[in-house]
């Protein structure tokens, strides 16, 4: 409401900026009717695939039993002679065929009189529309099978009815292609006929299959070769750089709107009394200023469509090698898997256009008022606001008027916060770079930011980093693109449900969009053993693992000790290769070898970037301390150069978790919503994170700067598309195989003679069996040992199986429930037991 006393002008360019469509008068109009739940979340979606796929399912016994009865009876002939009607309520008529009076009126329809057998292709298109939208599985792929269908639809009839016309076959083409048939005969003739079907047959091969015509070539001349190898260039993988043109078309860039709202002196006007802009001290007019339009984005020259994908595939498969390899052949890693085809878009959802603008102009007003009316409570006069839509919050900027204090605007974030009503109030007094003081305010109905809109966008497409990701959208709509070797390392933070997870798929996904297996390999650690999961099908083809090691992914504390003391003696191992290759850094090692100016009898190889990516950080550092914190830094601290980077993520921002040492070489930080100012300040040195709105709103610290973010959203079914497609490619023997390492608890195994035990043995295994805890300095105390001693008497109980391995600082494990189990199992372990000493 306008305070007293002040002015409020109506703009001219209102109408045109907000596009308004409701009434002209004062009153507000209705709220526009709510859709049933069922409609928007999917359900109707999933209901509507599975009527299809049972609907194929019908017609295909309707259309087999009709043509069964044609060419035997004919009896559902008779169907001619009825109404539909008839047919739907006339219970004497009798059906012969399978599907019922209604299953033979629709064979009548659809067969004979419509398309002949060819409207079996209703059936395939219903089919995979239906398992399209009831699963989410592709069958085939949709856009393809309906094309090609309706195409054969369209000349298969025509050819069985030219063919077929004075057969008893006829039905084949129907009464729709006996008909065009006849037609096309008076026109053309005979030949002519031939002729045209034979011609609209090739063009369907070359338009739907992109069937080659080409006779044998003869050997090309030199300028023939060389343009020849030109264009195949153009159309493979660009390994070196580690580019790849997606098979699918670029989407296009996102716009996003940019309202202003400037501030002027000019007289009151008391017929504007009731216009919805909020006010400002009397001397001002506040009215907002016709939007300013996006820039134009250029548009690729070549528009990539379906049929020229197809042609790009199949270049891509019948890729020539060379016959032989000689010194002036650069090295080509990808060879190992020639035919490997990079995931395309349609394995992702478009969530919706998160082009479009979901602000309605009565928000930014609203928001714009109690902005304007709050700082003119304590005299804070402005003199321009500019509002910027994101998709899950809007930035209001604000030009305080001269002599206004910072300080005085920081100090009113909770007031702000109050008279918004709203959760996650953020100010950014100064924004950097800009003389405006940023007011973040969450969107009532925030966007879903596909994985699809990042990956489409022609910034991903044509990027040139090493290992580009797409982590999400700024406040402005425009994709946020990094690349992980500049990172070098990132760290992630979150309470739980915040996004953390989807954050660590949206990472991973990025680059597998981008980069070949031979390029680049993932070391997955997930205690809580179902969050990477999904991954393992890849296992063959991009993960990294121990030689000894059965899953991929690495869930066992011993073996997430292992795996990384692994990495350690891989990363020594590679800086002696660039250290004999007289380089700084993987990249100009692997140009080296590429160039075959490094000799692989001497140890040389094709370095892939390795990707260490761990999720729930705070539950190793529970289980395993030092153990796991010792590597893992080592790692942090000198791993960038020979291409080992690390993905961290925790729920646990707390200084015991995220140490001193690990944030100091992990300057890329990820913090999703948190719950505590500290927490935030632990994981960002600076707040803002417990203001976050949560549901993947999140800020990215790259050391200087901190941008807000909403991170890409994708879903379970995506990444399962993602991984079955690759994983269903042809792959390696195994897993990238990380160097051996063996721990003292492995050696502990063979260094036990069953006849050499302590003396203590046995009084020790009953302390372990009574106490139920595998304990050393339980012993220590109890039998008053030294540690040395109890060690390795605690050694001694493993390798006899009475305790289990070392868990960190978990106490072992003791498998022996009670001492009457116990006495019975030493009686077992004692060499040479005679029977009668019992």
């Amino acid at each position: 409401m306008a305070r007293k006393g002040n002015t409020l002008k109506k703009s001219a360019l209102r109408k045109d900026e907000f596009n308004e469509d409701q009434p002209k008068s004062g009153k507000k109009s209705g709220k526009k009717p709510v859709l049933p739940s069922w409609l928007t979340d999917g359900r109707a979606v999933k209901i509507t695939g599975v009527f299809f796929i049972l609907l194929a399912l019908y017609l295909l016994f309707a259309f087999s039993s009709y043509l069964f009865l044609y060419f035997n009876w004919g009896s559902d002939d008779l169907f001619t002679t009825y109404s539909f009607r008839r047919v739907l309520f006339d219970t004497t008529i009798e059906a012969g065929n399978w599907a019922g009076r209604l299953g033979a009126a629709l064979s009548l329809l659809l067969i004979k009189k419509g398309f002949g057998i060819a409207a079996y292709l209703i059936i395939l298109m219903l089919l995979v529309a239906g398992v399209r939208m009831a699963v989410g599985a592709a069958i085939l792929p949709a856009g393809k099978t309906f094309r090609n269908s309706l195409l054969g639809l369209l000349w298969l009839p025509v050819a069985l009815g030219f063919l077929l016309q004075q057969s008893a076959y006829a039905i084949l083409g129907g009464i729709t292609g006996y008909q065009s048939a006849r037609w096309l005969e008076g026109l053309l003739g005979k030949p002519g006929t031939a002729i045209f079907l034979l011609f609209s047959l090739v063009a369907i091969l070359v338009f739907a299959f992109n069937m080659p015509l080409e006779l044998p070539k003869r050997p090309a001349g030199k300028d023939e070769a060389e343009e020849s190898e030109e264009a195949d260039d153009n159309l493979q993988v660009n390994q070196k750089t580690g580019q790849n043109r997606f098979n699918t078309a670029v989407l296009p860039e996102d716009k996003y709107n940019t309202v202003e709202f400037a501030v002027k002196d000019e007289d009151s006007h008391p017929e504007t009394k009731n216009a919805p802009f909020a006010s400002v001290p009397e001397e001002n007019g506040f009215e907002p200023v016709e939007p300013r339009p996006a820039e134009p984005k250029a548009t690729p020259e070549i528009e990539l469509t379906i049929e020229n994908i197809d042609t790009l595939t199949e270049n891509q498969e019948i890729r020539e090698t060379p016959d032989r390899f000689t010194i002036d052949t650069e090295f080509d890693p990808t060879l190992e898997l020639p035919h490997y085809q990079f995931p395309t878009l349609e394995l992702l959802d478009d969530y919706g256009s998160t082009a479009s603008i979901s602000v309605q102009k009565e928000e930014l007003e609203a928001n714009k008022n109690r902005i304007v009316e709050t700082l003119a409570n304590y005299s804070i006069q402005i003199d321009k606001i500019k509002a910027t839509i994101g998709p899950t919050v809007t930035l209001y900027e604000i030009i305080p008027a001269p002599g206004v204090r910072i300080s005085k605007i920081k100090n009113l974030e909770d007031d702000i916060a109050l008279s918004l009503a709203a959760m996650g109030i953020r100010i950014i007094a100064p924004i950097p770079g800009k003389g405006t003081i940023g007011i973040e305010v969450p969107n009532l109905k925030p966007e879903i930011v596909s994985m699809k809109s990042i990956m489409g966008n022609e910034r991903f497409q044509n990027s040139k980093f090493e290992l580009p990701f797409g982590m999400g959208k700024t406040i402005q709509n425009e994709p946020y693109i990094a690349d992980l070797t500049r990172m070098p390392h990132i760290l992630m933070a979150g309470a739980t449900g915040q996004g953390k997870s989807v954050g660590l798929n949206a990472i991973i996904a990025s680059i597998l969009y981008k980069k070949h297996p031979s390029q680049v390999k993932f070391v997955m650690i997930d205690p809580k053993k179902v969050e990477l999961t999904l991954f393992s099908k890849i296992e063959r083809h991009f993960l990294a693992k121990l030689p000894d090691s059965e899953e991929a992914i690495i869930t066992d504390t011993r073996k997430v000790v292992r795996t990384l003391n692994s990495l350690n003696i891989e990363m020594d191992n590679r800086y002696d290769l660039l250290k004999d290759a007289q380089v700084r850094n993987i990249k100009e090692y692997n140009v080296k070898f590429v160039d075959r100016r490094l000799n692989p009898l001497h140890g040389h190889r094709f370095l892939p970037y390795i990707i260490v990516v761990i999720d729930e950080f705070a539950d190793l550092i529970m289980t395993a301390g030092k153990e796991i914190e010792t590597p893992l830094t080592r790692l942090a601290q000198l791993a960038r150069a020979i291409g080992i980077h690390l993905v961290i993520a925790t729920q646990r921002p707390s200084v015991n978790i995220i140490t001193g040492t690990i944030k100091a070489n992990f300057p890329a930080r990820i913090a999703f919503r948190v719950i505590s100012k500290i927490d935030s300040r632990t994981i960002l040195d600076t707040g803002g994170a417990d203001q976050l709105v949560g549901r993947g709103d999140m800020l990215l610290s790259t050391g200087s700067d901190l941008i807000r973010l909403q991170c890409a959203f994708v879903d379970t079914p995506e990444v399962e598309r993602i991984t079955e497609f690759i994983g269903s490619q042809r792959a390696y023997p195994d897993a990238y195989h990380l160097p051996e390492y063996a721990d003292e608890q492995d050696e502990k195994e063979v260094e036990f003679d069953p006849a050499q035990r302590d003396e203590l043995f046995e009084d020790a295994a009953r302390i372990i069996v009574q106490t139920q805890q595998g304990s050393t300095s339980l012993l220590q105390r109890k039998l008053k040992l030294g540690y040395n001693r109890a060690g390795r008497i605690i050694d001694q109980l493993e390798a006899a199986g009475i305790v289990g391995p070392f868990e960190g600082s978990k106490a072992r494990e003791v498998k022996v429930a009670n001492e009457m189990a116990l006495e019975q199992y030493l009686k077992d372990l004692r060499p040479e037991a005679n029977p009668n000493d019992y």
